[in-house]
Order: C-alpha cells, then structure tokens, then sequence
C-alpha cells in the first residue's frame, strides 16, 4: 500500500474514530486518480460531529412533534395608514441601498416535465418569461424606482449551477449588471442508511450525496462569502423568496418597514403569512412555542387544532407560511457561528452501491435518510421576530406541480386575476367567469408598474374581454 496517498491514514483513523471506516473498503479497487477524489470529498465533511448526527437524526425516531404547546402567532395586518407608514420607513432603508434580494433557486423542472432549472421556466401568461427574468425585472424596477442599487443573490444546487449560469450568461444577466449578481451552490450533506447509520455510496470512489435544505441557504451565504461582502456594501437586510413563486414581491417597502420597526420587530427575522384556504391546507403554519415563534409543519399538527376555529368561524391555527423572509445580516452571520439550526430527517428510496458485491442497488421501500435544514426554523432563534399577513392573490402562487392546483396553469390564471384587478381599479371593464376569474390573459411587466397605483390611466383601454391576450 506504498502508493497510497500522505493522507490516506489520517483519513481512515477519522473515519475509524466515527464508525465509518467501510467508507474506505473499496479502496484497492480504485485507481489514483478515483483515491484522490474519494479522499477529497470525505474531508470536506465534518466527520467529527457525525456520531452525534446519526445517533439524533438518522437512527432516532423522536421528531420532536406533536408534544409541544402551541398558542397562535402574534400577526400584523396592518391597514391603509399604518401600511404607509410602515411603507415609508421602508423605503428610506431601500434607497439607502441596505437591501438584497437572495433567491433559493436549486430545483429542476423534473415535475413540471421540464428539462432544465426551475427558474428557467417560462411561467408568465403571455409573453412566458422565465421565472428568473420576472424577478430580474422586479430588481431593475425597483433600483430604478428608489435610485438605488440592488445586489442579487442566487443559490443553485450541484445539479443546475451550470446550467443557471449559462442561462444568465446567455441573456446578457438579464440587463442588470453583472456586478450586482451572485450566484453560488448551496451545500451537500451525505445520505445515510436507515438502519445502520453508515453513510451510503453512489459509487466505488463517491459518497451519497443531497442537497442540505433551504435552511443551508444561511451557511451558503457566508461560504459564498456573499455575506462579507453584503457586510462590505452596507446591506443590513436579505429578502428571502424561493424561485417558484413569479408574483413574490421581491422588494417590499412595507414588509422592509415592520422588519425595521424597533416596537414590533428586532431587525434579526421577519416572515410573511397568509391565511390559510382550508383546514387542510398542506402548508406550515406559525404558532407560538412558549415565547418563541415557530412554523410547525402541517403533519406534525395535531388535527383538533388544525379545525380548531375562533366565534368568528376563523382558524385559530390558519397563518399559513408562504417563504417569504427578511433576515438581518448580523443575525445571519450568527447563525452560521453558533450552528444552531437543528437537522430534519427524511427517510427516502436512495439508491447505492454495495461495496461488498460491487452491485448498484435500486432500493423498492426506504432505505436511507436524507438530512436537511430549513430556514424557518430561525425563527426560534431570532428575538421579537415580526410576521406580517397579506393577501395570497398578491402574494403567493407557486409553481410546484404538474397540474391542479400550485401548477404553471393555477399561476397564470393568478397573475391574469392580479393584474386585472389592478386595471379595474382604474375604471377597466374586465371579462370574468362565475368563478370570478378573469377570461383574458394579462400580464404587467413590473418595468412597466410594480403596483397598480403606477398605472398611467390615460393608457389603459375601456374593457378586457374574454379572450384577449394584453400585455403591459
């Protein structure tokens, strides 16, 4: 074993000291250069703190739901004047440019039968513009509007930086420029048998590997060293939104205000709600765990609280989340100090190899846990974090699935609703169903008004009707 590389053996007493010296059983059968990368990769992991991991998260059981005393959340639903308010604090933090936008964009099309990143999806009703070109425009309107610069920040995954980055490159960024746009992977975390706790290979010379959840999105930030340099521009504040969401309102003075207000908010996190559609509803929903506020997941609810409603007939439990953050920068900074936020286990089909019979397994049930961190769970953390209800109309419609409902269709007819409301309320006659949804196809661009109040009303047409396709 003489062409071993130096640190082959201090490899293996780090493997042997976490009980996962099989990682290295098939090493003879690899070549040098194979060595070097499985070395390599098993030395970027924390191996020291993988005991620990398994012995909570991989083969314990124990969730940690379903025991905890929940009451609702405290919610600001701020009306017209208390909206201007706010509003206005928010925009002086804009212009002073202390904002970034931070996009959690490492998904593929896969569901939607799509062949490339999520974000590069054509998502708009008529002129179908990609998911990354609705927030690109956002971003330019709003640096125009308050004569400010805004910093982007994209976190792909493994699988699409490639191809995301290819995809701006080949639309020149969109026009924004290429200073003010980050892009950078999120990270891994190894897959581990559900039985034993040994970590899993995807190969002779490659361990198992998945991506580590939005909540790594926060580790990513400092490792990208996009926090230093946020910290460098004088940005205090991160707007979080994920990439399937085209009419998420990516710079939100009113939303940027409450996070801001010293009465209601310490500036560390700050979320947005909506209520939820129905008991049932398949969202997180925030509660109050004694002093701290959570999102607690909907399976982990227990059912007579997700029924349980006020004298008024509403949820009790109905602040749905729709991953919409503002973080502060010093707090996000924190966060990757301190390691706090806990690990989530999964347990999934993973396939693997057996090192044993040199064979690729195709698992037909479970077999492994995949872990991961999710961003809401800084909530907990934060001190005086705000929650802020608005409208889903305006807010929230996901593309996640093929058809049905949170589907590219659902989406479209969501944005030609918004959009249409926005012209009605200047007098614009708009054909719609019984169902209230409007006929027409209508898309704004956000270069065009960001709100309806930027509407030019000498430029708007008398009625939209039923199969008209406009667009602004």
């Amino acid at each position: 074993m003489s062409d071993m590389p130096c640190d082959f053996d201090s490899t293996m007493k780090r493997l042997e000291a976490c009980g996962q010296a099989q990682v290295l059983s098939g090493w003879s059968s690899l070549d040098s250069s194979r060595r070097a990368s499985l070395l390599n990769q098993i030395n970027t992991l924390p191996l020291e703190s993988i005991p620990e991991l398994v012995a909570q998260c991989v083969l314990s059981h124990d969730h940690g739901g379903g025991s905890k005393d929940l009451s609702p959340p405290e919610v600001t639903a701020p009306g017209p004047d208390e909206a201007a308010e706010l509003a206005k604090r928010g925009e002086e933090i804009i212009r002073d440019g202390r904002v970034a936008a931070f996009t959690v964009a490492g998904g593929q099309g896969t569901r939607l039968g799509w062949g490339g990143p999520k974000g590069t999806y054509p998502a708009t009703p008529v002129s179908g513009k990609p998911l990354f070109r609705v927030f690109a425009e956002q971003i330019q309107a709003a640096s125009d509007h308050w004569n400010t610069r805004i910093c982007w920040y994209i976190m792909t995954s493994e699988a699409n930086d490639s191809a995301t980055r290819d995809f701006f490159a080949d639309n020149n960024w969109f026009g924004l420029p290429r200073t003010q746009v980050m892009l950078f992977p999120q990270g891994m975390m190894p897959c581990f048998d559900a039985e034993s706790g040994h970590l899993l290979m995807e190969a002779p010379d490659r361990l198992a590997m998945s991506p580590d959840g939005h909540g790594g999105s926060i580790a990513a930030l400092h490792r990208s060293g996009a926090l230093e340099q946020m910290s460098v521009l004088g940005i205090d504040t991160i707007s979080y939104f994920q990439v399937d969401n085209p009419i998420a309102p990516v710079i939100d003075p009113v939303f940027i205000g409450l996070h801001a207000d010293p009465a209601r908010s310490s500036g560390e996190m700050s979320s947005k709600m909506v209520p939820k559609i129905s008991s049932g509803e398949k969202v997180g929903v925030f509660c109050k765990v004694g002093d701290c506020t959570e999102v607690i997941e909907y399976s982990d609810m227990p059912e007579d609280l997700q029924e349980k409603r006020d004298q008024q007939g509403r949820l009790v439990y109905d602040a749905g989340n729709i991953a919409l953050h503002l973080l502060g920068v010093e707090f996000a900074q924190r966060l990757c100090n301190s390691n706090e936020l806990p690990w989530h286990r999964a347990v999934k089909n993973i396939p693997w190899f057996d090192q044993a019979s040199g064979t690729h397994m195709t698992p037909k049930s479970p077999n492994g846990v995949k872990l991961e961190r999710f961003i809401f769970d800084a909530l907990s953390l934060a001190t005086r974090p705000a929650v802020l209800e608005v409208e889903r109309s305006r807010e929230f419609a996901p593309i996640k699935n093929a058809v049905g409902n949170d589907s590219p269709e659902s989406c479209r007819q969501a944005q030609s609703n918004l959009y249409g409301q926005w012209l009605e309320s200047h007098g614009v006659n708009i054909a719609r169903n019984d169902s209230g949804d409007v006929l027409a196809d209508i898309e704004i661009s956000p270069l065009t008004a960001m709100d309806a109040s930027q509407l030019d009303s000498t430029d708007l047409p008398k009625a939209i009707g039923p199969a008209d396709r406009i667009l602004f």
